[in-house]
């Protein structure tokens, strides 16, 4: 799905969202220059794979946090983890590199790749703020309704203090 398809969907199935357009952006630092209504529910997503290239991992967390691959991976059991390379990030999500998002899950035919969200979203205010499979916008919506579609869609699902 690209953005428009992503809207549609969130439209069609009657999911409260809000959009913010705003220039391309790569990284977290190039986003603090945008203006954001719920900066505090932006979401940082880091697309990682263990070192067999057999499972694939989105973690996404607080775009103020910094995520230790280490020791995910030793709490998590996995694995050497390292980042995915673009034709992956492509191959599996649909995605380029800039635009990662929980939201490129639904583009993940195969399932392959298993789905680690820090505890603080569900913990907090219930918003989450990710791209909608582009990086020149940002969708707000409830994180319930993220892990929703996801779970549908059929990827494995964790909620974990990251």
């Amino acid at each position: 799905m690209n953005k428009q398809e992503i809207y549609a969907y969130l439209k069609s199935r009657k999911i409260w969202h809000e959009i913010t357009e705003h220039k391309a952006v790569y990284n977290m630092e190039e986003l603090s220059d945008v203006a954001l209504p719920y900066p505090e529910a932006d979401a940082k997503n880091l697309f990682v794979r263990d070192d067999k290239k057999r499972n694939y991992y989105l973690i996404t967390v607080k775009g103020d946090k910094r995520v230790d691959l280490n020791e995910f991976r030793q709490k998590h059991h996995t694995r050497r983890l390292s980042f995915a390379s673009e034709q992956d990030l492509m191959d599996l999500l649909g995605l380029i590199p800039g635009a990662v998002t929980p939201l490129g899950l639904l583009n993940d035919e195969a399932r392959k790749v298993q789905f680690f969200l820090d505890r603080a979203f569900a913990d907090a205010q219930g918003l989450i703020g990710v791209h909608p499979n582009d990086n020149t916008a940002t969708v707000w919506m409830k994180t319930k309704d993220l892990l929703n579609m996801i779970e549908q869609h059929g990827n494995e699902i964790y909620i974990v203090k990251i």
